[in-house]
Order: C-alpha cells, then sequence, then structure tokens
C-alpha cells in the first residue's frame, strides 16, 4: 500500500464522496382496489384482476372497503362476508400478494357517520331568530333576505329576460351575480331551476366572501335535462356581505336556462345533536318550555350515512311559551362537498371509540403486518366544540388525530396519503371549509409511516419534502389517464431517497391498462 494518495487520486475520491448517490429502484408494484366483500360478484372479479396483477408483477394490494368501518354490524350477513375475506386473502397468499387494509376514512366518512350521522363535523348557526305563534316557533329571516328578478350584474355571454337567465355556446365566463346582506354565522337554502340541451360544463352556485367560497358542493347536472330545481346549503360564517355567483368559469357549447332562483334563511336543517354540538334556545331549557328538537332526516337518506342537501327542517313545539315571543336558537349543521362527501369531527370523543373499534376487529380480521391510514381531502375541520375545545390550530389538530390513530395501529407498518401533510398539497391555510391552518398537520407523522404520494403536480416539492423528513414513499400514479404518466413521477423520483414502491391509482375501476402501467414502470425504473 502506497504512504501518500496522488493528489489527482485525493480530489477524484473527494468528488465521489461528495456526490450523492443515486436512488435506489422502487421495487415495489402496488394494486388500488376498491370493493364491497359482501357482494358475490365482486368477489369473482377480484379474482380475475388479482391474477392479471399478480402476473404482471404487482406485490402489493391497497384493499379499500366501507365495510371495514361496519364489522360489528353486519348482522345476518356476518358470515358469508367474513366468507369472502376469506376468500380473498386465500387467493392474495396463493398469488404472494400482501393485502394492506385501508382504515379511518375521515374525510369521506359515510361509513364512520352510519354508526351516528351527528358525528359530522358542526359548521355554527349562532342566534337565529324565532317567533312564536300558537305553541310553535317559526324562524323569522334576520334580515330578510331575497333574489329580484334580475341580478347586479352579469358576463356578456348571459342573456337575461323576465326572471330568465340563458347562456348559449359561451366562450369563457358565464355568471350572473347578487350582492347580498346578510347575518354572520346563519344558515342559507338557496334554490334554482335548471334546463340544459348538450350542455358541456357543471353550473355551479357559489357563494363568495372575503374572496373564498362559502361552499363547494356539485348540483349534479346531466348535460340535456328538463326544468329541474336544484339546492346549496350555506353557512355565513362571520361574515355580513356576500356575493351569490350563479354560472360557468369555462367554455361550454349548448344551452343552459336558470330561472326561479331563491334564497332563504333556514334553522334546524341537517340539525347536530351531540353533546359538543349543542342546541341551545337561549333563555329556556329542552324538555320543560320546548319539545326535543332533532331532524329525523338527518343522515339516512338514502342510506345511513348520507345527507340530503335539503328538505323540510323541523320547527320548535313549545310549551307555554307566550305568542310573540322572540326566541334565538343556537345549533350546528353538516357541510356537504361535491354530491356527497361529508367529514366527520375526527376528535369527538365517540368517533374516537368507532375508530378504535374498526382497528381492532379489521386487525382481528386480516392479521396484515400493515395497514394505510385513509386520511385525505378533510375538508371541514376545527368549527364544533370538540375541536374548539383543544384550543389548537388546524395543522396541530390534525397531527394530533392522526397520531392518535396511528396508535391504534401500534406495531404495524402504516401508510398515508400524502395530501393533508404536505405543505405543497392540503396542508394550507383556508384549505375549504377548514378553520385555521393546516401548516403543522406532517408533525403527527412519525418517520416510519410510509407516505402515499400523489400530488402529481408539485410532485418534485413533494417528494423532496417528505424525503428530507426521514419518510419511505409509495407513488400513486394513473389515476384513469394514461399509463406513460408515471414515467414524469419517476424521473422526479430519482433526485430523491427511499421510493420504495408505485400504486396503479384507479377511482372508476378501470383495470383495463394494468398491465401497460407495469411495463411503463419497468422500462422507466430507476437506474
Amino acid at each position: 500500500m502506497p504512504r501518500y494518495i496522488p493528489a489527482t487520486l485525493l480530489f477524484a475520491l473527494i468528488l465521489i464522496a461528495s456526490s450523492p448517490s443515486p436512488a435506489a429502484q422502487p421495487t415495489e408494484l402496488w394494486l388500488f382496489y376498491a370493493t364491497n366483500l359482501q357482494v358475490d360478484a365482486n368477489v369473482t372479479k377480484l379474482e380475475q384482476i388479482w391474477r392479471r396483477a399478480a402476473k404482471a408483477g404487482y406485490s402489493h394490494v391497497l384493499l379499500s372497503d366501507s365495510k371495514f368501518a361496519m364489522l360489528g354490524q353486519l348482522g345476518d350477513m356476518q358470515t358469508h362476508y367474513f366468507d369472502n375475506l376469506a376468500h380473498a386473502k386465500k387467493l392474495a397468499d396463493e398469488l404472494h400478494l400482501e393485502i394492506v387494509p385501508a382504515l379511518f376514512h375521515v374525510g369521506y366518512s359515510s361509513s364512520i357517520l352510519a354508526h351516528d350521522p351527528n358525528l359530522a363535523e358542526g359548521l355554527p348557526v349562532i342566534d337565529s331568530l324565532f317567533i312564536v305563534k300558537n305553541n310553535v316557533a317559526h324562524l323569522t329571516p334576520d334580515p330578510p333576505v331575497s333574489l329580484p328578478p334580475r341580478p347586479d350584474w352579469r358576463d356578456d355571454n348571459v342573456t337575461l329576460g323576465d326572471a330568465l337567465a340563458t347562456v348559449r355556446n359561451n366562450t369563457g365566463n358565464a355568471r350572473f351575480v347578487f350582492k347580498l346582506n346578510l347575518s354572520p354565522f346563519r344558515s342559507y337554502h338557496v334554490s334554482v331551476k335548471i334546463k340544459t340541451t348538450a350542455y358541456t360544463e357543471a353550473p355551479k352556485i357559489l357563494p363568495m366572501a372575503a374572496n373564498h367560497p362559502l361552499q363547494y358542493q356539485s348540483l349534479g347536472i346531466e348535460p340535456t335535462q328538463d326544468w329541474k330545481e336544484h339546492h346549496i346549503v350555506f353557512n355565513s360564517f362571520n361574515n355580513r356581505q356576500v356575493t351569490l355567483y350563479f354560472g360557468v368559469w369555462d367554455d361550454a357549447k349548448g344551452l343552459l336556462q336558470w330561472k326561479d332562483w331563491k334564497i332563504e334563511e333556514v334553522a334546524l336543517l341537517n340539525l347536530l345533536r351531540r353533546p359538543d354540538t349543542p342546541c341551545v334556545v337561549k333563555g329556556y331549557t329542552e324538555g320543560k318550555d320546548y319539545e326535543p328538537i332533532s331532524d329525523p332526516r338527518l343522515g339516512n337518506k338514502p342510506w345511513p350515512g348520507d345527507y340530503e342537501v335539503y328538505h323540510q327542517p323541523p320547527v320548535i313545539k313549545t310549551k307555554g311559551i307566550p305568542d310573540g315571543a322572540q326566541l334565538r336558537v343556537s345549533w350546528y349543521h353538516p357541510a356537504i362537498f361535491e354530491e356527497e362527501q361529508v367529514t366527520c369531527c375526527p376528535v369527538d370523543p365517540k368517533t374516537m371509540n368507532l375508530l378504535a373499534d374498526e382497528a381492532k376487529r379489521v386487525k382481528a380480521a386480516f392479521a396484515s403486518p400493515a395497514y394505510m391510514i385513509y386520511f385525505d381531502e378533510i375538508r371541514c375541520l376545527n368549527h364544533d366544540q370538540s375541536c374548539r375545545k383543544l384550543n389548537l390550530d388546524a395543522g396541530p389538530l390534525l397531527a394530533k388525530s392522526v397520531r392518535d390513530c396511528a396508535n391504534l395501529l401500534q406495531g404495524s407498518r402504516l401508510y398515508v396519503w400524502s395530501d393533508m401533510f404536505d405543505p405543497h398539497h392540503n396542508a394550507i391555510k383556508d384549505y375549504y371549509l377548514v378553520r385555521g391552518d393546516l401548516a403543522g398537520s406532517w408533525e403527527g407523522l412519525d418517520k416510519s409511516v410510509i407516505i402515499v404520494n400523489w400530488n402529481f403536480p408539485k410532485r418534485d416539492q413533494s417528494l423532496k419534502f417528505f424525503a428530507d423528513r426521514g419518510h419511505k414513499q409509495i407513488i400513486a400514479g394513473y389515476y384513469d389517464g394514461q399509463p406513460s404518466q408515471i414515467k414524469p413521477w419517476l424521473t422526479s423520483a430519482a433526485n430523491v431517497k427511499n421510493v420504495v414502491g408505485v400504486m396503479y391509482t384507479t377511482w372508476q375501476h378501470k383495470y383495463d391498462d394494468l398491465e401497460e402501467f407495469a411495463k411503463y414502470v419497468k422500462q422507466s425504473a430507476l437506474p
């Protein structure tokens, strides 16, 4: 061995030592699979898809079934369900596929809310005005609110008639707008009749205040439909001035017509009743001065865990309160997103009891070494008393929630969706109807938790953020697009360490590209 190292060799060695080592090639190929194991036909289809996946080189299945949250309530179906579950487990063993069950659907919470619809995150309504007449207290709008026949302004693409708005083959925005003076922390119902003929966009009703939407509900309008009434309900929060938009924000072909637009203040619609969402009639006692109040249609139409946007609200039946008495009523209601999403309150004690029961039963059913914490798109948080009495901002609150859920699965390998813990995605301020800033939510994740990353638009920043925190990552790609979409993902992944897998992720149960996706992953694999 030489007693000295030549300078040129020393310099080369320093360069090698200081150069970043190439990222390792992802070795795991995952399949996202959502199903209902109660249905025999679904199990037959599952077997066909899983056999194809195993042949194509897939090693893991992220298995999602809403019934995982209801294993203790299957009743007479229980034996049949667990027979099908056992069949799926046996098949996975035969094919050398590791099943990773998905638990804790906090963002899309219908399976949790099927147990108790009162566990929805509650938006506060404060001091709605009721006036008593003949032992019934009726809501009195405060202040009165209405929509005139003609809006305050419109885009050029909108033609106005007598309480009628028409849009035909619009280029760009086609909206009409009303400026409203409302009371803060009240609930408002908007209805309108809509007719379409081969219309290519999805019209919206959008209440805005301080440049922020107050609701995010889809109207469910068909491209061609006769006159049909549609509804939204929104909370005014702390706003007195609200701008109400009807319209579209994109180019569209076809015909769109609006008529009979209306707004009204509503009370007790989808009324939540649990200790931390109290319904209070100021100065009076429930049961003594008025009958107990509830909404019998809360969260059970058409199925348990599903919420109607609008129905006739309940009334307050009084006991001897004189006619003309003015009552101030405060209460809570859920927010409905898109077509049917409602988020539970994740820190309510009863919610945590249900999640603990789910964890116990799913662990017993699968005995899997790994589980997925299904926190994603949590669009309403930190409004009701369950959240607010913790005195935390939204980020630390979510961190506590995910940490508590992880503790229910202690000793297992854990995965979680990236979005709610990613400052380049949804872990931000003013995300949908979350009160506060979600920054810091990632502090609830131990470094051992593996991130399933689906932030394609900002994949470079997102992958680096989690890699710098020491997390392993799975790339969730495809999303019913082109299999080749995984190639830029893998290019970005080459710049960070510990990207250990890639997942074929379909929401539309589209498995035609299963094999082609696997080929792209193998062809584009990191060196």
